[in-house]
């Protein structure tokens, strides 16, 4: 019994003195993208944002070309051999 009354204690001071403080960047990202310099806001983050944008927009178009030109592909008629 006197093992289970130390196994509380323990896991607290574990949790507790082992917890970083994080700081808050919130009110700096609020500056940021609240910031009216004529930017959408997909692209206020910077080169990183901008390259993301990019490549989501070069995937979407290519996989929308792809999936056409499969679908015209199936619907012609199949020639006989």
């Amino acid at each position: 019994m006197h093992f289970n009354k130390k196994v509380p204690v323990l896991a607290r001071r574990t949790f507790s003195s082992s917890a970083r403080q994080l700081r808050n960047k919130v009110p700096e990202a609020q500056k940021l993208f609240q910031e009216d310099n004529g930017l959408p806001v997909h692209i206020k983050g910077g080169t990183v944002d901008v390259v993301l944008y990019r490549v989501t927009m070069t995937l979407t178009i290519a996989g929308t070309c792809y999936s056409l030109y499969w679908l015209l592909t199936a619907c012609m008629p199949q020639k006989k051999a």
